[in-house]
């Protein structure tokens, strides 16, 4: 998802409102039991704090019910805070009015602030125009730190970005960054796993997730509706009888999607629902008519830990039985176990999910642990939530390095294994890399578990055909290629590419879901005839027709002006910027302002370490396509790194 987060933009002497999620646990004596939230919010107040802004933050606790209510006032929550960020938190006696706006005018740069309860205010959950403003008045731009509450339409959440600016926090772009891959655009073999006691409350994730996973494994109680819509008896189980219509039609539609449905084939079963209740396992065609299913058995817990091995992404959320009793916890134990071991990029969300991680000691072995419960479910269904909705969107770099007719597969696999290795820690700018053909389904599995992507460096139009030499688009996207190069002005220049043909390669790249980066540029003739801007434009105005404004949008386009490719000479960042900003023009006559400014503009032609930061400094230059200097991984990586 393209949205600014706080490395984007200016914090200098601002005041920076922060939404964040610490409605964490106390016991009777307002002592905090548990302060994962708010420690999980510090990466995000330091990195403000050392970047001289001053911090007003805002929370919700409990449930007050638009009254104030005194055991769920923060107060307790920013003396925490003060002790874990070890600095002064002051606090507001309210979130707005008189108390609220004398409070933050004098707040000074690296200063903290707290504000009191949202939630004593009606107005919050009511998105209420008149309070999101006034929220707004206390700072120049706010933060959303608070995935946890971002599928709620709250005034602190969504109402504030239509006064002032809203930007992700760290904690919320790492959010983003493994939950919307996941969804998006996710690593294969992709398993789920998904658990808890109702069908009813993960259907949109279960139907979501069918259209994306290879395997999809369910268990816990709504494990039961799905087995009796296979025709077992699960005597006194928890099921819900209203859906197994449903479950009979999601079970079909997994076989037709030819997705791998795994059930339990066993279960421990006991005749009471106790901690001390005397238990068994038996198959899933064994429960007798007392029994209740409580847990996952043992061959079931090898299946589901079989199913993991050589997986590249892995989602659970929900436990595979009723895991807060000591007895039938083993199966939920098992699982965690497995995702932790399976070595792919794993995500779990949920409370008993990730309290068995906890209780296992297997945490640090998860790459991303959601903070969001309802928010994450929501999130897998492919729901827009509008926390995130509110979230400015940016147009994030992008370097893509064209390898052109060099590199065998050797050469290439030892060049893409230092590209990932030196480019690793980036994440402000997106990767892509254009092997030679040969060489692309060896890369693919070096880049597997890396943020740099894989762009093929041409195709054909046509999905077959007696065109001797070509590859099609689905030979593209079946060797693991996400992008590719279209009408690169050496293709144009050498194989009388026509504007005709880049126009069917692109209507064929969105046919397969390849994101095409579509090349325009002028020879020096056209240069020193004054024909730049008619000439390009009339490229970009031809290659486009018959898109549609969202496909449009989603493209790149690069500005490789031939006179400088492999000549050493390149366009001053001046004029390089300004037939990038032609570029948009032609975009905004064709689709609108808003389809212009979401397109990403590269630059190409003789790129260098040493003019990237004045190329990238310019409005309508977001990236590069990079030529030679793309073959020296250290070089491409100053490039990344600018």
């Amino acid at each position: 998802m393209n949205k600014k987060s706080i490395r984007d933009i200016d914090l200098a002497g601002k005041k920076v409102f922060v939404r964040v999620d610490y409605n964490v646990p106390m016991d009777k004596e307002q002592n905090i039991t548990d302060d994962t939230r708010i420690r999980a919010t510090l990466p995000t107040l330091n990195y403000l704090l050392k970047q001289g802004a001053a911090i007003i933050l805002a929370a919700h606790l409990g449930r007050p019910k638009g009254s104030v209510v005194a055991e769920f006032s923060l107060k307790p929550v920013a003396a925490a805070l003060a002790k874990l960020i070890d600095k002064k938190v002051q606090f507001a006696a309210d979130c707005v009015g008189r108390e609220a706006e004398k409070a933050s005018k004098g707040l000074q740069s690296g200063e903290i602030l707290m504000l009191e309860n949202l939630r004593f205010h009606k107005a919050e959950e009511k998105n209420d125009a008149d309070f999101s403003k006034q929220l707004a008045s206390l700072a120049d731009v706010a933060v959303n730190d608070a995935f946890g509450v971002s599928h709620r339409a709250h005034a602190s959440v969504e109402g504030i970005s239509q006064y002032i600016p809203v930007v992700a926090g760290l904690l919320m772009e790492k959010e983003i960054a493994f939950l919307g891959q996941a969804v998006t655009n996710p690593a294969h073999p992709f398993v789920a796993i998904i658990g808890g006691a109702k069908v009813s409350d993960k259907i949109g994730v279960i139907a979501n997730l069918l259209t994306k996973v290879d395997t999809l494994i369910i268990g816990g109680g709504m494990a039961n509706t799905f087995l009796a819509a296979q025709g077992y008896g699960i005597g006194k189980s928890l099921i819900e009888t209203e859906k197994i219509a449903l479950a009979k039609e999601l079970i079909v539609k997994a076989k037709a999607s030819h997705v791998n449905l795994l059930l339990p084939t066993d279960v421990v079963v006991a005749e009471a629902f106790a901690a001390d209740a005397p238990h068994k396992t038996v198959a899933v065609d064994k429960i007798d008519e007392n029994g209740m299913a409580l847990d996952i058995g043992c061959q079931t817990q090898q299946a589901f830990a079989q199913a993991l091995k050589g997986a590249k992404t892995v989602v659970w959320n929900g436990p595979m039985g009723v895991f807060e009793m000591d007895a039938f916890a083993v199966g939920t134990e098992a699982v965690a176990k497995a995702v932790a071991d399976s070595g792919a990029v794993s995500i779990v969300g949920g409370g008993d999910s990730i309290a068995a991680l906890e209780k296992t000691g297997l945490s640090g072995q998860i790459s991303h642990i959601s903070t969001g419960g309802g928010a994450s479910l929501e999130y897998l269904e492919g729901k827009v939530l509008p926390g995130i909705a509110a979230i400015a969107e940016v147009r994030h770099p992008l370097i893509a390095g064209n390898w052109k007719m060099h590199q065998t597969v050797n050469e290439a696999l030892a060049l893409a294994q230092d590209v990932v290795k030196l480019t690793a820690g980036v994440s402000q700018a997106d990767v892509v890399i254009a092997p030679t053909f040969t060489a692309l389904y060896a890369v693919r599995s070096v880049l597997c578990n890396s943020k740099v992507k894989l762009a093929a460096q041409t195709m054909h139009y046509e999905q077959k055909g007696a065109f001797t030499g070509e590859i099609s688009p689905e030979m593209v996207k079946d060797v693991g290629c996400e992008y590719v190069i279209i009408g690169h002005s050496e293709r144009r220049q050498y194989f009388a590419e026509t504007d005709e043909t880049v126009n069917k390669k692109l209507i064929a790249a969105f046919n397969y879901q390849l994101t095409p980066i579509l090349c325009v540029g002028e020879s020096l003739e056209q240069k020193e005839a004054g024909q730049t801007n008619s000439f390009v434009g009339g490229q970009v105005a031809a290659a486009l027709v018959g898109l549609t404004a969202e496909q449009v949008a989603s493209m790149v386009i690069a500005y490789e002006p031939i006179w400088a490719i492999g000549t050493g000479r390149t366009a001053s960042a001046e004029d390089a910027n300004a037939v990038c900003s032609l570029v948009r023009i032609t975009v905004a006559k064709l689709f609108g302002d808003e389809i212009a400014q979401k397109v990403r503009i590269l630059y190409g032609g003789s790129v260098k370490a040493g003019n990237i930061a004045e190329l990238m400094a310019k409005s309508d230059i977001d990236g590069a396509l990079v030529g030679g200097a793309a073959l020296d991984a250290e070089g491409f990586s100053k490039i990344v790194q600018y």
